[in-house]
C-alpha cells in the first residue's frame, strides 16, 4: 500500500506540472502511458456506476455524458464537485479519494462515449414508473389561468393559478417545454434533459407517470386527439410515440440527424419536425406516425409555426439569412438577410389594424427585430442595449416584454415601438415573461439560485407577489401555448 500511495503522490505531482509547466518530453510521455490504462473509467466503474450506470446514462443520478457537462468548462470545475459532492442530493463528498483519481473520473465522463448507446422499447418498458401520490384538490377556478413554472436548479415544477401556487412536485434535470393534454387540458407532459417525461393530472392534483424514453430528450409534443405523446430524441436519435394513457411505447422510428424540435398542427393530423444539420423538413402523420421529408435550401435550427398552420418561420445558426416555408409543398416564400440568428423558439407575434406581425430576439445582438407576416416584410430592427433570449406580449398588454442580459425589462410599445424600461429585481437577471390567458397577470423570472416568479399586474405594471425560487425559467400557460386559442 506504502508503495502504491508513493507511485500515486509521483503521478499526481507530474500531472500538476504538466498542466503549469512545459515539462520535458519524456515525463509527459509518462503521463499519457498511464492515462491509457482506463484509471478514470476503472474508479468510474467502482464508485460511480451505482448511481450513474456502467454506460453513464443515468439511474438515480443524472447521465454524466458530455452534454449534460458543459457548464464545467474546465476538468479542474469538475473535479472539484466531485471532491465537494453536492448537499441535499444523493451525491456524497469523495474528499477520500486524491486531486489524481478525482481528475482522471472528472476526464472519462467529459470524454465521448465509446460506442453507440441505444434504448430499446424494453428499456422504455421496464423505466415506466407509477406514482402514489394522494390526489389533491387544487382548486383550480378556470384552466384558463394555469400557469406550470419549471423552477430549473431547484429541481421542481410548480403549478399556479393567478397569484397563488396550487401545488409543486420534485422532478430532476427538468429544462422545460411542458405540453397539455387535449382537449381539456386535464394532464400535462413534462420533459427532462435526461429523457424522461413525467405526466402529472391537473384534475387530481398529482403525479400520475413517469417513463425515459431516451438517454438525451429534445422536446415533446402530443397529437391532435391527445392520445399519443411524441419524443423526439438526440441520444439515440429516435422519435418516440407513446400511448398518452399509460406512456407505453407504440412506435420508435430512427431518426437521421440532430432533431431541432416537433410541433403538433392544429388543423390536421400532422406534426412537423426538422434537422439541425440535415436540409430536411419532416411532415409526420399523427395518426399512423409515418413521416415524408422535404428538401430544403439548408438545415433550420430554429422555427415556429404561424397561427393559421401555413407557413414555418426558420433560420439556421451557420446562417444569416431568415426563411418562410409554405407548409403545403415545403416551397420558400420569404427571405431576408439578418446578421445573428434569429432566437425563433423565442419570438412572440400579435395582431395590429389587420396584421400579423412577429418580433424575435437575436443570438449574441443586442436587438430584437420585428417583421410583418403573411405579406411577409422587415419592419424594424429595435435597439434593447443587451444580449436577450425572449419576447412576450398577449393581446391585453400594449407592450412587447423583453430581457437583455441583464436586470432590466424593456418594454416597447407595439403601437409605435417606444421603450419604457424598468427593473423588476436590482442587480438580478430579468428572463422570460408569461401572460395569464385574460392577460391580467404577468410573471416574470429572475433568473438567479436566489431569485424569484415576481407576479404583477400587466395594467399598473406593478409587482403583487413575489415567490423565491432557484433558477426559474420557462412558464406555460393553456391558452398562450397554443395557436389554436389566439383568438381567446
Amino acid at each position: 500500500m506504502k508503495a502504491r500511495s508513493k507511485y500515486l503522490i509521483f503521478l499526481t505531482t507530474l500531472f500538476f506540472l504538466q498542466n503549469l509547466y512545459a515539462i520535458d518530453p519524456a515525463a509527459a510521455h509518462m503521463i499519457e502511458a498511464v492515462k491509457k490504462q482506463n484509471v478514470g473509467k476503472k474508479l468510474y466503474n467502482k464508485y460511480c456506476t451505482a448511481c450513474h450506470h456502467k454506460e453513464r446514462i443515468g439511474l438515480v443520478g443524472p447521465p454524466l455524458l458530455p452534454e449534460f457537462l458543459r457548464k464545467y468548462k474546465q476538468i479542474k470545475d469538475l473535479s472539484k464537485k466531485i471532491k465537494n459532492g453536492f448537499p441535499q442530493t444523493l451525491m456524497p463528498s469523495y474528499e477520500f479519494l486524491n486531486p489524481y483519481e478525482r481528475l482522471e473520473i472528472s476526464r472519462y465522463i467529459k470524454s465521448p462515449v465509446d460506442k453507440n448507446l441505444t434504448w430499446a422499447k424494453k428499456d422504455i418498458l421496464k423505466s415506466i414508473k407509477h406514482f402514489n401520490d394522494k390526489p389533491k384538490n387544487l382548486g383550480i377556478k378556470n384552466i384558463e389561468q394555469v400557469l406550470p413554472v419549471v423552477e430549473r436548479d431547484g429541481g421542481y415544477v410548480w403549478i399556479m393559478e393567478d397569484e397563488k401556487i396550487l401545488d409543486k412536485f420534485a422532478l430532476k434535470n427538468v429544462h422545460g417545454g411542458i405540453k397539455y393534454q387535449f382537449p381539456n387540458a386535464e394532464n400535462i407532459f413534462v420533459p427532462t434533459r435526461d429523457g424522461f417525461v413525467e405526466k402529472y393530472s391537473l384534475k387530481r392534483g398529482k403525479r400520475v407517470l413517469e417513463v425515459r424514453a431516451c438517454i438525451n430528450l429534445r422536446n415533446v409534443s402530443l397529437s391532435r386527439d391527445g392520445k399519443r405523446v411524441v419524443a423526439t430524441c438526440l441520444l439515440p436519435r429516435q422519435m418516440v410515440v407513446m400511448d398518452s394513457k399509460d406512456l407505453k411505447p407504440i412506435k420508435i422510428i430512427p431518426l437521421e440527424g440532430k432533431v431541432s424540435a416537433l410541433y403538433d398542427l392544429y388543423t390536421k393530423d400532422e406534426m412537423i419536425f426538422t434537422y439541425r444539420d440535415k436540409p430536411l423538413v419532416g411532415v409526420v402523420n399523427s395518426r399512423d406516425f409515418t413521416i415524408k421529408y422535404k428538401k430544403i435550401k439548408e438545415p433550420i435550427e430554429d422555427f415556429f409555426i404561424d397561427p393559421f398552420d401555413k407557413f414555418i418561420i426558420a433560420t439556421a445558426r451557420g446562417g444569416k439569412v431568415l426563411r418562410v416555408y409554405k407548409i403545403k409543398g415545403m416551397k420558400e416564400v420569404f427571405e431576408h438577410k439578418m446578421e445573428g440568428m434569429p432566437h425563433l423558439f423565442s419570438a412572440t407575434y400579435w395582431y395590429k389594424d389587420g396584421n400579423f406581425y412577429f418580433a424575435t430576439p437575436h443570438l449574441r445582438k443586442p436587438y430584437v427585430s420585428v417583421w410583418k407576416m403573411y405579406d411577409w416584410q422587415f419592419i424594424k430592427r429595435i435597439d434593447i442595449g443587451g444580449d436577450g433570449f425572449f419576447v412576450k406580449t398577449h393581446p391585453n398588454t400594449p407592450y412587447l416584454w423583453i430581457d437583455n442580459g441583464t436586470d432590466k425589462l424593456i418594454l416597447v410599445k407595439k403601437e409605435d415601438f417606444s421603450k419604457k424600461i424598468l427593473t423588476p429585481v436590482k442587480n438580478k437577471q430579468y428572463i422570460h415573461a408569461e401572460f395569464t390567458g385574460d392577460g391580467k397577470y404577468t410573471y416574470l423570472s429572475i433568473y438567479d439560485h436566489n431569485g424569484s416568479i415576481e407576479v404583477w399586474d400587466t395594467k399598473s405594471l406593478k409587482k403583487l407577489i413575489s415567490y423565491p425560487a432557484d433558477i426559474p425559467v420557462g412558464k406555460y400557460n393553456f391558452v398562450n401555448k397554443n395557436r389554436k386559442f389566439y383568438q381567446v
